[in-house]
């Protein structure tokens, strides 16, 4: 199914590669004028604004600065006027038990998964106008515990869809829709199908496979579409069956 999105703008936070790469290709493909951020991987960043053409920007910025974050929506809405479409997608995974998770490391994922997904925010309400959508990429590990090790990122994803909850009530009044995607094991470079893991952790899903990248980006195109016009407030399990 495809959402003639032509005409509305976008700012996709981790847009590089994997699954922000594939939600930034899928909104581009529905006339969307999208940038996307990215921290270090420049090389993969101007292939796809190339690949895309003139309507897809890249926008080098560190999801956990506010400083920087703050300075990325600026730019957007000096290239597109405002924000019709915020996807925040930039996140760290750092699985580990608490006796080898020390504060630091805790407070760098609550930087990128929390902190940059408020600041992001707090940064582009002003900018996206009445009947914007705000659209989280989480986790089922918000909510599910399937392995030890995941307490410290799974909280930073309770904590987000905790937020999303939130702001779909504040900013309701508006006709501002916010939701998460909640996600079960996808396929990326970051955590391939031909990986280690692929074996428990597909096994936890009723699918017994990954996600594509591209599965992810068919549901973030659904919830920015006026298809999706009565939903707000929601954390969409995008997981296989996961968390059944």
């Amino acid at each position: 199914m495809t959402y003639d999105l032509t005409g509305k703008t976008a700012l996709v936070t981790g847009g590089a590669r994997g699954i922000g790469a594939a939600i930034v290709e899928r909104l581009a493909a529905e006339g969307v004028k999208t940038a996307f951020t990215y921290v270090s991987n420049q090389a993969a960043a101007d292939e796809l604004a190339d690949r895309l053409g003139e309507n897809v920007i890249a926008i080098k910025a560190d999801a956990s600065d506010p400083d920087q974050t703050k300075t990325a929506v600026e730019k957007v809405v000096e290239a597109f006027g405002h924000i019709d479409i915020l996807v925040h997608n930039a996140g760290v995974f750092r699985p580990g038990p608490i006796t080898e998770t020390d504060l630091e490391s805790f407070r760098q994922q609550v930087a990128i998964n929390v902190d940059g997904v408020y600041a992001g925010t707090h940064a582009a309400v002003p900018h996206i106008p009445d009947g914007g959508r705000i659209i989280v990429i989480s986790s089922v590990n918000a909510k599910r515990m399937p392995f030890e090790g995941l307490a410290a990122y799974g909280a930073t994803k309770a904590a987000v869809t905790a937020l999303v909850k939130g702001w779909a009530r504040e900013l309701g009044s508006r006709k501002i829709l916010v939701n998460a995607i909640q996600l079960g094991p996808v396929d990326t470079d970051l955590n391939p199908a031909t990986g280690p893991f692929f074996e428990p952790v597909s096994g936890l899903t009723a699918l017994k496979r990954y996600g594509k990248p591209t599965e992810i980006a068919n549901m973030a195109a659904f919830l920015a579409s006026d298809e999706a016009s009565f939903i707000t407030g929601a954390a969409v399990d995008v997981d296989g069956g996961m968390a059944l």
